[in-house]
C-alpha cells in the first residue's frame, strides 16, 4: 500500500467516535482472532495463561454462575420482606410509611456502598468484596431476625444495602472479564434476572415461611444459605480482574480500519502486507508483560486478596473518576433509564401488601408473596429479549453495515419494552384500584414491567459501556448511584404520593413518565454517534488512567 492511500484511510479512520468498532469479519481476510461466525473478539485474549479470556468457556460460565447465585442472594435478602408489612405494621406498631422508609433506606445503603466498593474491588480483588459482601449480609440477618421495632428494621436495611452493593457494580464488572463484546448483553441480562429474580421470589418464599413459621426465620433461613456459599467463594471462586494493555484495544481497532475502507472492504484487505499482517498477530496475541507466564497455583488463585493486577492508581483517584462523566450524556441517560426501573419495581413493592392483603382480594400472607410472580416470570422472558435476543440483533445490525457495530444499533430494540412497560403500568395500578381480577394486575401488569425492568436494563448498561469502553468501570458505578438514589427518593415518596392522590391518579402520572423516559432512547437513536463524536477529545482526556489523581505521581 503506498504512503498516499495509508494516509487516505487513516485519516477517514480517526473520524470514528468513541463505541464504534469492527465486529464482524465480513470477507474472513483480516487476521485477527475470531470467534463463531467471523465475529471479531474484542477484547483479543492475551497469550497469559492466567488472562480469564482464556479459561475454557465451561470454566468461565461456572465462574459466572457462582456470581450470578450470589448476587441472586444478595437482591433476595435486601427485598423479600413484602409480605410480612401488614404483620409487623402490626408488631412493630409502625406505618407503611415508615415501612417505605426503611425501602429508601436499603436504596442509600446501595448508591453509598456503590461509590465504595468499586474502588476497593479494583485494588484488593473482586473476590475479596464478594467475601466481605457474604460476611455482612449473615450479620445483617443475624440483626434483622433480633427485631423488635421499626429502628432495628431501618438498621438491617442499610447494612444489607451496604452488603447487595457489588451486585450493582462489580458483578457487571466481572461480566466484562470474562465474557466477549458480542456476549455482553446476553450476560449483563442473566445478572439483572439475578437482580429482579431475588427481589421477586424472595417475598414469595418469605411468604410461605412466615405463614407456617414465625418471621425471623426468613432471615435463619438465608444464614444457613450464606454460610456455605461463604465456604463455596473461598475454595472455588477465583479472581476475573486482568490488567490489559491500556491501548491495546485502540491500537487493534487501527489496524482493523487499515485494512478496509467504507464499502471497498474486500479490496482494502488485499492491500495489507504480509509484513503488516504479522504485525497485527504481535499485537493481538502477545505484549511484553504477557510472555513466560507461569500459571498460578491452587492456592494462588484462591488467596483472600489479589493484587497482581489491581488498579494502580490511588483509592481516591478511582472513587472520584465516576463523578467525571457527568458530562456524558450516554452514561447519564442510562443511569436514568435504569433508574426508573426503580420506580416501578418500588410501586410493587410498597403496594403490594396494602392491595392484596384487604378487600376484594383478602390474600393471605404466602398468597400475597406469590402475587411477585408475575415480576419474576416476565423478568425471565425480559432477559431473554434483552440478552441473547439483542446480541443476536447487534451482530445483524453490524453485519448490514460492512461489519461496523454502533452502540445505537442496541437501542432500537427498546421499543418493545418501552410499550409494555407503560401498559403494565395500567393493568397493575387500575387493575387493582378497581378490584379487578387478580389476574390483571399480576398476570398481565407484573408480568408486562417485569419484562420490560429487565430487558431495559440491559439494554441501556451495555449501551453506555461500549459508548466508552476504556470507562466502563466509572461508567457502571455512576449508573448504578444515579439508579439507586432515583430508588431512593422514589420509595420516600410513593407512600405519601398515594395517600395524596390515590392510587389512580398516580398510575397515570407514572404511565405519563414512563412513555416520556423510556421513550427518550429514540433521540440517542437518532444523534447517539453525533453526541460520540462531540464527547470524543473529552473521553480521550478522561479515560488517561491518571485523568483525576490529585494526591499521587503517575509513574
Amino acid at each position: 500500500m503506498s504512503d498516499e492511500e495509508k494516509q487516505e484511510i487513516t485519516h477517514d479512520d480517526y473520524n470514528f467516535p468513541p463505541g464504534t468498532v469492527h465486529l464482524v469479519d465480513m470477507h474472513g481476510t483480516l487476521n485477527v482472532k475470531k470467534g463463531e461466525g467471523n465475529i471479531i473478539l474484542h477484547p483479543q485474549p492475551s497469550s497469559n495463561v492466567n488472562d480469564p479470556l482464556r479459561w475454557s468457556k465451561t470454566k468461565r460460565n461456572l465462574q459466572f454462575a457462582l456470581i450470578w447465585f450470589w448476587a441472586f442472594m444478595l437482591a433476595l435478602t435486601l427485598s423479600f420482606m413484602g409480605p410480612l408489612f401488614a404483620d409487623w405494621i402490626i408488631e412493630f406498631n409502625t406505618t407503611y410509611n415508615e415501612l417505605g422508609v426503611a425501602v429508601a433506606l436499603g436504596f442509600l445503603g446501595l448508591g453509598v456502598g456503590v461509590c465504595f466498593i468499586q474502588p476497593t474491588g479494583l485494588k484488593m480483588g473482586k473476590v475479596f468484596v464478594y467475601n466481605l459482601g457474604t460476611i455482612l449480609a449473615i450479620v445483617a440477618c443475624a440483626m434483622g431476625s433480633q427485631s423488635t421495632n421499626i429502628g432495628y428494621f431501618h438498621a438491617f436495611r442499610i447494612l444489607a444495602g451496604l452488603a447487595a452493593s457489588p451486585v450493582d457494580t462489580l458483578v457487571e464488572i466481572s461480566a466484562n472479564d470474562l465474557f466477549f463484546q458480542h456476549e455482553r448483553s446476553t450476560a449483563f441480562s442473566s445478572l439483572i434476572l439475578a437482580l429482579y429474580g431475588g427481589t421477586d421470589l424472595g417475598p414469595v418464599a418469605a411468604g410461605y415461611i412466615a405463614d407456617s413459621m414465625d418471621w425471623s426465620w426468613c432471615y435463619y433461613i438465608q444464614i444457613v444459605i450464606y454460610i456455605p456459599l461463604l465456604a463455596l467463594q473461598f475454595f472455588w471462586m477465583e479472581e476475573t480482574t486482568f490488567r490489559r494493555s491500556k491501548n491495546e484495544e485502540e491500537e487493534l481497532e487501527e489496524e482493523i480500519l487499515a485494512q478496509i475502507k467504507s464499502h471497498e472492504t474486500g479490496k482494502s484487505a488485499e492491500l495489507v502486507s504480509s509484513e503488516q499482517k504479522d504485525n497485527i498477530d504481535v499485537l493481538v496475541n502477545s505484549s511484553p508483560e504477557d510472555q513466560d507466564q507461569v500459571k498460578l497455583t491452587y492456592w494462588q488463585r484462591h488467596k483472600l486478596y489479589h493484587t497482581e493486577h489491581n488498579d494502580t492508581r490511588s483509592w481516591l483517584c478511582i472513587f472520584l473518576r465516576p463523578f467525571y462523566l457527568v458530562a456524558f450524556p450516554a452514561v447519564v441517560w442510562s443511569g436514568m433509564i435504569y433508574g426508573f426501573q426503580m420506580f416501578w419495581l418500588s410501586l410493587v413493592i410498597n403496594t403490594q401488601s396494602a392491595i392484596y392483603s384487604a378487600e376484594p382480594y383478602n390474600f393471605s400472607v404466602n398468597n400475597v408473596g406469590l402475587t411477585t410472580m408475575g415480576l419474576f416470570i416476565g423478568n425471565v422472558i425480559g432477559m431473554f429479549y434483552g440478552g441473547p435476543f439483542v446480541d443476536w440483533f447487534a451482530i445483524k445490525m453490524a453485519g448490514r453495515n460492512n461489519g461496523i457495530m454502533e452502540p445505537e444499533h442496541r437501542l432500537h430494540t427498546m421499543l418493545v419494552p418501552t410499550v409494555f412497560n407503560a401498559a403494565g403500568i395500567l393493568a397493575y395500578g387500575l387493575g387493582s384500584y378497581y378490584g379487578s381480577h387478580w389476574a390483571i394486575s399480576v398476570v398481565v401488569g407484573q408480568g408486562l414491567m417485569g419484562f420490560a425492568m429487565s430487558s431495559s436494563g440491559a439494554i441501556c448498561l451495555v449501551y453506555a459501556v461500549e459508548c466508552y469502553e476504556k470507562l466502563a468501570s466509572e461508567s457502571l458505578v455512576l449508573i448504578l448511584f444515579i439508579r439507586n438514589m432515583i430508588g431512593m427518593g422514589f420509595s420516600f415518596a410513593i407512600s405519601p404520593w398515594i395517600a395524596a392522590e390515590g392510587l389512580m391518579k398516580t398510575t397515570y402520572a407514572m404511565f405519563a413518565l414512563s412513555v416520556i423516559v423510556n421513550g427518550s432512547y429514540i433521540f440517542l437513536t437518532w444523534k447517539g454517534k453525533a453526541i460520540r463524536r462531540w464527547t470524543k477529545a473529552r473521553y480521550e482526556r478522561v479515560s488517561v488512567p491518571s485523568y483525576g489523581e490529585m494526591f499521587k505521581r503517575n509513574k
